[in-house]
């Protein structure tokens, strides 16, 4: 292995690939030394094997526990339980300590529902991963700020679909001086009067600023013509209409980035039982949470429309499928990131996209002529 076309970690003994293979994305290779001699080992590939930092810690550990294992001869201890087994002295004593720590960090744990406590503990290394995600956000921060960049995000998608907690991920460690979250309720009688635009420029970036719209103008492509909240004449007008509007605003200089998060409807349905059953959540159940698994298909109808053509070259929809929370966010994180050649941007990340998450328009409208699950 040439150490020169790969860079240390911040974990010891873990290296990867300064540059990403075009297929395979970055290498992650172990290399270690015990009693006297070295041991090289390639662990994966980030996107081949869709292997991420933390796989690849496991995975190096369990490859020196091999080889260390292998190569020391312990006393044996017996261990007197119901299975009566036989453990090396320095086992033995590892999991008594293991076990030592796990009782102090998680204290009465008998008394907790084990599925909830395994939903936290995973919880717990997600967060840790998205860390390294949201520092960069906040460089891209700063540099939005120092050259006074304007940038909109989008985020659209059905009910359910977790724009509202990416968001949050998102935000949760940004300047809140620099950012804007924007939801916009129904309009008034004076907005209905405006032009349909009006209301959203208002809210518009100044310089250095990032906003986050929580649902957009793209209500007048999906909710609002299915509710009858706008004639079939004003979809029409909009529908002709927003793909010069937003190129527009690209050609001013506006970073515009458009989220679609895609969740299935089987997947949606868990979500919207869980918001009925849980009291922390049946405040986010609505009447039109309602209604959107009956009015799945004409939802699904308007999804494909707008998407075929409202998708641009200077503006164009990025698919997120987001039955899976975590990864959704990732992808959407690094969407942003990927939009803005910001300065002193962590390489050691990876910034390649997950295909099976983030995915093209064109692949989104083939699933939806197959299936009616997206």
């Amino acid at each position: 292995m040439n150490l020169n076309d790969f860079e240390k970690t911040d974990y010891n003994g873990l290296y990867v690939s300064k540059v990403a293979h075009v297929t395979y994305g970055r290498k992650y290779v172990a290399r270690f030394q015990y009693d006297k001699k070295r041991y090289v080992k390639v662990l994966g590939y980030s996107k081949k094997d869709n292997i991420t930092k933390r796989d690849a810690i496991t995975l190096m550990n369990n490859y020196k526990d091999s080889i260390i294992v292998a190569q020391v001869e312990e006393p044996k201890i017996e261990v007197l339980n119901e299975n009566k087994t036989t453990l090396p002295a320095k086992e033995y004593e590892k999991v008594v300590s293991q076990n030592k720590e796990m009782k102090d960090l998680l204290g009465d744990y008998k008394s907790l529902d084990k599925n909830v406590m395994r939903d936290g503990i995973r919880k717990i290394y997600e967060l840790e991963e998205l860390k390294h995600y949201q520092i960069e956000l906040i460089k891209l921060q700063d540099y939005l700020e120092k050259e006074n960049k304007r940038m909109i995000i989008l985020f659209e998608g059905r009910d359910a679909s977790g724009k509202g907690g990416a968001i949050r991920r998102i935000t949760r460690y940004m300047n809140n001086k620099h950012y804007r979250i924007v939801a916009l309720g129904k309009p008034d009688d004076t907005q209905r009067n405006q032009w349909f635009f009006q209301r959203y420029i208002q809210h518009f970036p100044t310089g250095g600023e990032m906003v986050l719209f929580d649902r957009s103008w793209y209500n007048r492509a999906m909710v609002e013509p299915i509710f009858g909240f706008c004639t079939q004449e004003e979809h029409e007008i909009f529908m002709e209409d927003v793909v010069n509007f937003e190129q527009d605003l690209v050609r001013q200089g506006m970073i515009l980035i458009k989220l679609y998060f895609s969740v299935s409807k089987d997947e949606q349905k868990r979500r919207f039982d869980r918001r009925i059953e849980d009291p922390l959540r049946q405040w986010k159940f609505s009447e039109v949470d309602m209604q959107a698994q009956d009015l799945w298909g004409e939802f699904s109808e308007k999804k494909y429309e707008m998407l075929r053509r409202t998708n641009s070259r200077s503006a164009p929809w990025h698919i997120v499928r987001s039955d899976d929370k975590f990864l959704s966010r990732i992808e959407a994180m690094k969407i942003i990131l990927n939009s803005v050649d910001y300065d002193g941007k962590n390489y050691a990340l990876n910034f390649e996209a997950n295909d099976k998450i983030n995915i093209s328009v064109q692949r989104e409208l083939m699933q939806m002529r197959k299936s009616a699950n997206y």
